[in-house]
């Protein structure tokens, strides 16, 4: 199960890394008003927004497989409430995953109709959702 928790690990770091930097594009993005320079962020964008994706996957096969190995017995899963509220900030994980993708199309397409500060705010949501993630595995408040 070490093995497990230690792959889980590595990829949420990675899948992080992702979710950190990819937003930061988008904040060039939305200044950028040459061509030129527009393609290559978008092609940044588009390669790390896959790779990502890719980090993502592994990710939670592990975190689903770890809960299945440590809360799955004869009578269900007996998961703790800390856990519970993990999950779900997983699911926001999860959704502002996919909202960076959509944000890329919307780039893609020129269709952007937001400012280079409203992307340095989308770019706090992952530090927090990480802190959440990270206060509630660590401390287990209930």
């Amino acid at each position: 199960m070490l093995w497990i928790k230690a792959l889980h690990i590595v990829f949420i770091i990675s899948w992080f890394a992702g979710l950190f930097y990819l937003p930061r594009i988008f904040v060039n993005l939305a200044q950028e008003s040459e061509t030129v320079a527009t393609e290559r962020l978008l092609l940044m964008a588009r390669k790390l927004y896959r790779f990502t994706t890719m980090l993502a996957l592994p990710a939670l096969v592990f975190g689903i497989i770890l809960v299945y190995l440590q809360y799955a017995g004869p009578d269900g899963f007996k998961m703790p409430h800390w856990m519970h509220a993990k999950l779900a900030f997983v699911v926001l994980v999860i959704g502002y995953h996919h909202a960076c993708g959509s944000i890329l199309k919307k780039f893609e397409a020129g269709a952007n109709r937001r400012s280079h500060r409203w992307f340095r705010w989308f770019n706090e949501v992952p530090v927090l959702l990480l802190l959440a993630i990270v206060v509630l595995v660590v401390v287990k408040p209930f």
